[in-house]
């Protein structure tokens, strides 16, 4: 029987000795891997651009209704109190300037109505001047208002007046005896005529008096600045 062959190498027998390292054996798994690696990098990097984009848009939109609901709760804060306020405040101004304008308008016409009497008055006053006759309407119509038994009847007027009309006022009332009475203290182109207690106011004054009464006005027929 031959002697078991020992598989120890005597250190005597060994030269010099290095580390043994692995070098890759295929470089294309390793590219793959790396690959690999740098694609899964990329997902995770686009994963957490997605969810900050995603986390932005979010507290965007948040914010964007959070800032509305709170302009909406302001504006209508503003309207409950100081807009309410402020719309109150211009009524107010409005009435007043509507006001203000309507009493414009009443004084602006109030105004043109006195200049028309004042106008029509100089007017008058310039007629019953040059046209004495402008008095035998008046006349007539007073005596018409006297009873029909009234047979007297006293008439009264300023003497120039009484001149012009003596002869036409005889002949027109036959039926009525006439008492002329000259009255200086009567304005030329007026009369009183009396007739059994009644008195019939034919002045220029008292006819002056109810023509601008029934327009509203106060309007003496005799003014301060009148010349006579």
């Amino acid at each position: 029987m031959s002697r078991a062959h020992s598989s120890f190498i005597p250190s005597e027998k060994i030269g010099d000795a290095s580390n043994w390292t692995f070098d890759p054996v295929d470089q294309a798994a390793l590219r793959f891997a790396a690959k690999v690696k740098a694609q899964a990098e990329a997902e995770d990097r686009a994963r957490d651009s997605a969810a900050h984009q995603a986390g932005f848009e979010e507290g965007y939109a948040q914010g964007h209704a959070h800032a509305t609901l709170e302009g909406q709760r302001l504006i209508q804060q503003y309207i409950d109190t100081q807009g309410q306020e402020a719309a109150h405040h211009m009524l107010d101004l409005f009435k007043s300037a509507q006001e203000q304008v309507q009493q414009s308008q009443q004084a602006m016409a109030k105004g043109v109505l006195e200049l028309a009497c004042e106008l029509a008055r100089q007017v008058l006053r310039r007629e019953l001047t040059v046209n004495p006759n402008a008095l035998q309407p008046v006349v007539r119509e007073a005596l018409g208002l006297l009873s029909v038994d009234c047979k007297m009847a006293a008439v009264r007027m300023h003497p120039v007046d009484l001149d012009v009309f003596a002869e036409d006022l005889a002949r027109e009332f036959p039926n009525l005896q006439l008492n002329l009475v000259p009255d200086a203290s009567i304005t030329a182109g007026g009369c009183l005529v009396e007739a059994a207690g009644t008195v019939i106011d034919g002045t220029v004054e008292r006819r002056w008096h109810k023509a601008v009464a029934s327009l509203g006005l106060e309007s003496s027929w005799e003014q301060e600045n009148d010349v006579s």
